[in-house]
């Protein structure tokens, strides 16, 4: 009678078994966390199927017919959805090319700062802004830029110009958004960069000192890059959120008659799904083509960068 052999466990699957027992504690604290993600952010995205249904409130989820990608149709087929587009991605752009710089820029200014007291002080400071939420801070524009009110208001007619409606008047209200952006934050943004930047050894900073290097020549030439690895990951996860146009803010400081330049993705699926229409079926549409695109771009930016960075960019 011939004896079965049991074919031997890999090397690989049991030296990880072994590590995963070895720090099962640790493994165990991680339980809460995985099955929080579970309940909130996978469980619920079998809610995606509404986006493929004529959502019917009696009939709920499972119940509802099936109408394949009218809803989609519906949605491309709107002026209002192609006017959103066009402001999300020009939002989006314009907080790149003038938001994105800015921390990157605060913290290397930071860095040069050698007086401890005064440097922990604007840091500080400059924090202050991401801990306000956007509830408080579009009151505050409001009041800020108010034609009767306002300090800016204020300040123009000192100078001889006529108030300026700023919340009434489409064409500034990009500017708002982008400039009350950089302000809240810029500060919080640069702890990564600072992060970054205290991980340069000190050596690289004193051979190029001795060899006569100025301090603008050691952040061009040092500290740069050697924090191009945050920046690129960091420019990765901006243009994957491009149609991310920040709900937060848009809702908390636009009216009506900012909508032409004003208007983004979130706030009209918000409008859809849960003001006048409570159609639930489009708005989910909304968000799943917004997220689509945002998925594709992570991965078309992130194989940009390693292609640029000959394979040494990019988040994996």
């Amino acid at each position: 009678m011939s004896v079965p052999t049991v074919s031997p466990i890999p090397k690989a699957r049991t030296g990880l078994l072994r590590r995963m027992y070895k720090h099962r504690w640790a493994y165990i604290l991680l339980i809460p966390v995985i099955v929080f993600f579970i309940i909130f952010h996978y469980v619920p995205m079998y809610g995606i199927v509404l986006a493929f249904k004529k959502y019917m409130i009696r009939l709920g989820i499972i119940g509802s017919p099936w109408i394949g990608l009218e809803n989609f149709e519906r949605l491309f087929g709107s002026a209002i959805f192609l006017r959103t587009i066009r402001n999300t991605v020009l939002i989006s752009l314009y907080r790149i090319v003038f938001g994105f710089p800015m921390p990157i820029l605060f913290a290397l200014m930071l860095n040069e700062i050698n007086h401890p007291r005064f440097k922990k002080t604007v840091q500080t400071i400059s924090y202050l802004p991401h801990f306000i939420s956007w509830v408080i801070l579009g009151g505050i524009l409001t009041e800020i830029l108010s034609p009767t009110r306002g300090a800016l208001n204020y300040l123009l007619q000192l100078l001889g110009f006529e108030p300026i409606h700023f919340m009434a008047d489409a064409k500034y209200y990009r500017t708002i958004l982008v400039v009350s952006g950089i302000w809240k934050e810029m500060g919080w943004s640069s702890i990564i960069y600072l992060a970054a930047i205290a991980g340069i050894p000190t050596e690289q900073y004193e051979a190029a000192a001795i060899d006569g290097a100025s301090r603008l020549k050691c952040m061009w030439y040092i500290t740069l890059p050697s924090i191009l690895g945050v920046v690129s990951i960091q420019l990765i996860m901006s243009i994957g959120g491009i149609l991310n146009g920040g709900f937060d803010q848009v809702f908390n400081t636009y009216n009506s008659l900012l909508y032409e330049t004003g208007d983004i993705i979130d706030t009209y699926a918000y409008r859809v799904g849960l003001e006048g229409q409570m159609d639930y079926s489009l708005s989910t549409a909304i968000s799943l083509f917004k997220n689509i695109i945002g998925f594709v771009l992570v991965i078309g930016t992130n194989w940009a960068a390693k292609k640029l960075s000959n394979g040494e960019g990019g988040i994996w």
